[in-house]
C-alpha cells in the first residue's frame, strides 16, 4: 500500500462499476468464512444489487479509494434517509436532524485492519458536517452480523433502532454524532477531483 491513497468521486463508467462489484464479490467470499450470512447471495438478487450500485454512481454519491490502478475501498453516501429503512417508531433517531447516510462501505481485504474503513467513515462525516451541517453519520447494518455491529460500536456508533421491514437484511440501525469526529492527523488518502 502506498503511503497515501487517492479518493475520487466515481463517475458512472464500466470500469468503476466493475471495481465496486469486484470489492463486493471479494468481501462476500471472505464473509463466507465468518459467522454470518451477510452477502451469501446478492439481495434481493444480483440484477437489483447491481442496479443500486449503478444508481449510486449515476447520482455522483459513490467514492472509490484508489491505490494506483487498484480499488482499495469504496463508500456511497446520501444526505437523506431512505424512508422504508429509517422510519418511526422502529427508528429512535431524530430523523429531522441533518445527517449523512453511508452505504456500501467496503475495504479490499489487502487493506483491512489498517484503519481505512474508519477513516472513510470519519471523512464522510466531517465532509457532511462542513457542507450542510450534518449532526449524524448513520448506517444500516446487516442484522445478523454481530461482529460488524461490534465494529461500528468501536467506531463510536450507537444503536438507534431497526428497519420496520423484517425482510430487509441490513435492518440494524446505527448512528454516530459528527461532533465527536476530529480531523485526521495522518490521513491515509487525499481527495482528488479526478483519477
Amino acid at each position: 500500500m502506498t503511503a497515501r491513497l487517492c479518493i475520487v468521486r466515481a463517475s458512472p463508467t464500466r470500469e468503476n462499476l466493475r471495481a465496486i462489484l469486484g470489492l463486493i464479490e471479494e468481501a462476500a467470499a471472505w464473509l463466507r468464512y465468518k459467522d454470518t450470512d451477510q452477502w451469501a447471495s446478492p439481495w434481493p438478487d444480483e440484477k437489483m444489487r447491481d442496479d443500486r450500485v449503478r444508481r449510486g454512481l449515476e447520482a455522483g454519491r459513490t467514492r472509490i479509494v484508489w491505490d494506483g490502478d487498484r480499488a482499495a475501498a469504496t463508500v456511497t453516501t446520501a444526505p437523506e434517509a431512505h424512508p422504508a429503512i429509517w422510519s418511526e417508531p422502529e427508528c429512535s433517531c431524530d430523523l429531522s436532524a441533518p445527517a449523512i447516510y453511508i452505504h456500501r462501505l467496503i475495504t479490499a481485504r489487502d487493506y483491512s485492519g489498517a484503519g481505512l474503513g474508519a477513516q472513510l467513515i470519519d471523512w464522510a462525516g466531517l465532509r457532511a458536517r462542513r457542507e450542510y451541517g450534518a449532526k449524524w453519520i448513520r448506517i444500516d447494518v446487516w442484522a445478523t452480523n454481530a461482529a460488524l455491529h461490534d465494529y461500528f460500536q468501536r467506531q463510536g456508533f450507537g444503536r438507534c433502532g431497526r428497519c420496520p421491514d423484517e425482510d430487509y437484511p441490513a435492518g440494524a440501525l446505527f448512528q454516530k454524532p459528527t461532533a465527536e469526529i476530529q480531523p485526521m492527523s495522518s490521513p491515509m488518502f487525499y481527495e482528488a477531483a479526478r483519477r
